[in-house]
């Protein structure tokens, strides 16, 4: 019997969960075992699994699964460098020249273990089958905001945190835009057209942001884009790949521009083909803007982990989402499985 572990996550500010109490009957329902872990954090209470029939282990307790299980999380494993014999379903972040990725590709080698990247979950086309992008947009440019509002403030974003909805998060932005005289400001998002660059667009619309949105016709020259610096803040919603424009150049920093803030939903400081090479390092929740110029000022909001800002609605986008790719978990041989595979094979061979 195939057998789905599905771990507590254990990075900083992570509740969200990648499948809910109602998807997990339904793999028990096809035959499926499914174990939950309990976890401290998790925005989806442990009770609804518990009553959809999973099996229950303590938190953390992967490492001691059954070889057989197939571990299932979404963000990072810690950095302990121990072997990785099982299957695990997540986020590897190894695939796109991150330096840190080789270091993980190397844990499953030890291990024989085999990395199934929910990024390179694809259907026949190609695409993804499923993205917490929307979400990670949305709160992307919520950050972002925030970033833009505290710099007409004098000073720098301030740590953020969980909010219960995404009602919640419109009031507390509507409530700090309520405290400015300065007029809105104007944006420009590249990626308009895809998961994350409408979930960016949709926020900043709803708050009254005048928007511009770029997609492929209008980045296709490869550049220079002079067009961003004219606005106010610029949202990055493109993954960085062989072939991704620069759109934001190193020189820019000291340009004349209005723009002040950079919002890097892709966040891949560390991949060869970032797109925004004006910053090197991930921001935090706890320091969600890097300033990488003063004069005139140039701040960097790049969470990579943007969607757990809103745990239960991404949870439960995504985890509906992904549902019918985990019902065919008993049958590894499926395109899906058998791509990702393919995917994580070609990525460590020469380890």
């Amino acid at each position: 019997m195939t057998h789905l572990w599905v771990r507590a996550e254990q990075r900083q500010n992570e509740e969200r969960v990648g499948i809910t109490p109602e998807g997990a009957k339904a793999l028990i329902d096809n035959g499926i075992r499914v174990t939950v872990e309990e976890s401290s954090v998790r925005a989806i209470p442990i009770d609804g699994y518990r009553e959809a029939g999973c099996e229950i282990a303590q938190e953390n307790s992967w490492p001691q699964a059954p070889l057989d299980a197939i571990i299932f999380g979404l963000k990072e494993l810690p950095e302990d460098g121990s072997a990785l014999p099982h299957r695990h379903i997540m986020f590897g972040h190894a695939f796109k020249g991150q330096h840190s990725g080789v270091a993980l590709l190397k844990r499953f080698k030890a291990g024989s273990g085999t990395l199934y990247d929910l990024e390179y979950l694809v259907d026949e086309t190609g695409r993804r089958v499923a993205a917490f992008g929307y979400w990670a947009g949305y709160a992307g440019a919520a950050v972002t905001l925030k970033t833009w509002i505290a710099q007409k403030k004098g000073g720098i974003c301030g740590p953020v945190g969980v909010y219960g909805s995404k009602d919640d998060l419109l009031d507390d932005l509507g409530t700090d835009l309520d405290t400015l005289t300065d007029d809105l400001p104007e944006a420009i998002v590249i990626g308009a057209l895809g998961r994350v660059g409408t979930g960016a667009a949709d926020l900043l619309e709803t708050l009254g942001v005048m928007v511009t949105k770029w997609d492929i016709a209008e980045t296709s020259s490869g550049g220079p884009f002079p067009e961003i610096l004219q606005h106010d803040i610029f949202m990055n919603c493109i993954l960085a790949r062989p072939g991704t424009p620069v759109f934001v150049p190193a020189e820019a920093k000291a340009a004349e521009r209005n723009l002040t803030a950079i919002g890097d939903v892709a966040c891949d400081p560390d991949s060869d083909y970032n797109p925004v090479p004006v910053y090197n390092e991930a921001t935090t929740w706890e320091a969600p803007a890097l300033r990488v110029h003063d004069a005139p000022v140039l701040d960097v909001m790049a969470i990579d982990n943007l969607p757990s800002m809103l745990p239960v609605e991404s949870s439960q986008d995504y985890a509906e989402q992904l549902l019918p790719t985990l019902m065919k978990l008993g049958d590894l041989a499926d395109g899906v499985w058998t791509r990702a595979e393919a995917d994580f094979n070609e990525h460590s061979k020469d380890l």
